[in-house]
């Protein structure tokens, strides 16, 4: 039954609403406590946060988001059209007729980009697809994401040589190098053993990026995680241990046996024109106080060694430049003499997007973006490994909200960069290295907020979350049984969504992942296949090895060397009234959760 409220509506509309009066009832006795509570709390605002969040109608609209979200009660209406057959008729006839005139790009591509999800799962793509709609006050499920306008999808099987549900490291080694690896091993095949130093040397494999390259290409990598991590090491390290961070990491046998630290790979293995994300403590000698932390021992340089490798870095290339916060990123990126650009923005890991520091701490959209101004100098053109690497953390953590925000911000740098590049000379795909045991059901109602409550209880009586996990830190018994929850509690940023099985960190997920394409030769990307697949569609779009001969047109020219499609303007600084929606809607539930 569908209620009626006391709220205005379009006469061709209904609000999606919650279905029972009881539920309305006390809906709306919560939204003149919470309501209460959003003015007095909004009003003490520290000043940092005040000067910066929205005023006038987009700050109403970000209150009665929050108190949509926290009653899950839907800001949006379902159109009545919906009811009428045509409607849906209508829609999928556009669609049929989109893909009949859709023509495969039959040139070789000028650019390669990959963006990787880092535990992205197909579930996971869903729930943000509906986070990120809720956030702009809209329904869901029904607006699309960037990676859903790709004409061009297939499913990935990400399995390592060695294990069922695999890790970042030897799925890494696949979508990047083309061949299949054990688990926690990186740039090896499968006759290399895990942790075994002696294993490494003739197993080595070789990335794409690293043969485009030598095909004369500028390439970077850009990631939200420390750059020696698993997956951004997949383009250019060889290890059989992926936690050889820095030399300090290592077994002396290890070191005896000549094998090197992914830091110190990172700057020997090949030529990197752009290094953007964190891991500025594994580049330093023990002891280096952090730039940013220099009164935490903790963030300290990690090197035993005593090299100084962003120095030994800086010193190779005539128009290097070393920066480590935000503003001298946006410098750096918009300074044509620059031809080598290395951001280290954390000692370790980058923060997560909900926790981000405007000022200091680049998003990964300005990271892309920057990434790509330097990269497009090249007539040749160039390849670029973009990472949201803490999508992955975040379900680690099983706090499904870091999780989806992080991959909120994954898709708008994929927007960034289909905006900034053509499809007719750049291939972009967009895919996951493994999947997490995260799922969401329950039969909400279309509307509500994805991070809420079911609409129904369990058999025991209690209320479960529509997100829940297989296994994780979720774990929790009261008095024998699992603890109820409520709404309040379920809309905390940092809750974590029970899970079946108690584990200290959740698990990934062994199905099949996504892979969206757009560009050059992207209607390659068809049907099931294994995750080497992804790597060769882009060796052969380009031209690259193994398939220089490739018979393929030389790539379209639409795209200037001198002025590469990219935006005009700097890139954009935080102001007042520019705080993101996302952000400002995790602050105030941030503040709202601390009287619970």
């Amino acid at each position: 039954m569908w209620l009626q409220t006391q709220a205005p509506q379009h006469p061709e509309s209904r609000l999606a609403t919650a279905g029972s009066q009881e539920i309305l009832n006390n809906s709306a006795q919560a939204a003149c406590s919470a309501a209460g509570t959003l003015v007095s709390r909004v009003s003490r605002l520290p000043a940092s946060l005040s000067s910066r969040h929205p005023t006038g109608m987009q700050g109403a609209w970000v209150l009665l988001l929050l108190l949509g979200l926290r009653l899950r009660l839907s800001l949006g209406v379902i159109p009545v059209e919906e009811e009428d057959p045509a409607f849906w008729n209508r829609q999928a006839a556009q669609a049929l007729d989109t893909a009949k005139k859709l023509q495969p790009i039959q040139t070789a591509a000028k650019n390669l980009i990959i963006f990787l999800g880092d535990g992205m799962g197909v579930p996971t793509v869903t729930a943000t697809r509906i986070l990120k709609a809720q956030m702009d006050g809209k329904l869901g499920p029904e607006t699309p994401l960037a990676m859903d306008h790709f004409p061009y999808l297939a499913l990935s099987k990400t399995y390592n040589v060695d294990r069922q549900v695999p890790d970042s490291a030897g799925t890494a080694t696949a979508y990047l190098c083309g061949v299949k690896a054990n688990y926690q091993t990186i740039g090896v095949s499968a006759a290399a053993r895990y942790n075994q130093c002696n294993t490494t040397r003739g197993n080595e494999v070789t990335s794409v990026m690293n043969r485009a390259k030598k095909a004369g290409k500028s390439v970077g990598v850009v990631t939200t995680t420390r750059v020696q991590h698993a997956s951004p090491a997949g383009t250019y390290a060889h290890t059989v241990n992926r936690s050889w961070y820095s030399d300090a990491d290592m077994p002396d046998e290890a070191l005896k046996e000549g094998c090197q630290d992914i830091a110190t790979q990172l700057i020997s293995n090949m030529d990197i024109d752009v290094i953007l994300g964190g891991g500025r403590k594994y580049m330093f000698p023990k002891g280096t106080p952090d730039p940013e932390y220099p009164n935490d021992a903790s963030q300290n340089g990690t090197r035993v060694d005593q090299r100084n490798l962003v120095q030994e870095w800086l010193a190779k290339y005539q128009g290097a430049q070393y920066v480590w916060n935000r503003t001298a990123l946006i410098q750096a990126s918009q300074d044509p003499s620059v031809t080598h650009l290395m951001g280290l923005f954390e000692p370790a890991d980058m923060k997560y997007e909900a926790q981000r520091d405007l000022t200091l701490d680049p998003s990964l959209t300005e990271m892309t973006e920057a990434a790509l101004r330097v990269l497009s100098r090249n007539p040749s053109g160039f390849y670029l490994f973009v990472e949201g690497g803490r999508i992955d953390h975040g379900h680690h953590a099983g706090t499904a909200y870091l999780a989806l925000t992080e991959a909120t911000m994954f898709d708008d740098a994929i927007d960034k960069a289909s905006q900034l590049t053509s499809e007719e000379d750049t291939l972009i795909l967009v895919t996951a290295d493994h999947s997490h045991v995260f799922s969401f059901g329950g039969y909400t109602l279309r509307g509500s907020s994805i991070l809420g409550l079911a609409p129904s209880k369990a058999s025991d009586g209690k209320a479960y979350t529509s997100i829940l996990y297989g296994n994780g830190p979720g774990f929790a018994l009261s008095q024998g049984s699992r603890p109820d929850v409520n709404e309040s509690q379920s809309m905390d940023p940092a809750y974590k969504q029970q899970a079946a099985v108690p584990l200290s960190s959740e698990t990934h997920g062994g199905e099949d992942v996504a892979v969206f394409a757009r560009g050059p030769q992207a209607h390659l990307v068809h049907g099931v296949q294994e995750q080497t697949f992804v790597a060769h569609v882009m060796a052969f779009a380009a031209c690259l090895e193994p398939y220089t001969a490739c018979d393929l047109s030389p790539p379209a020219t639409s795209t200037d060397s001198t002025n590469p499609g990219l935006t005009d303007a700097a890139l954009p600084r935080p102001a007042a009234g520019s705080l993101s929606l996302q952000l400002l809607v995790g602050a105030l539930l941030l503040l709202l959760s601390a009287t619970h």
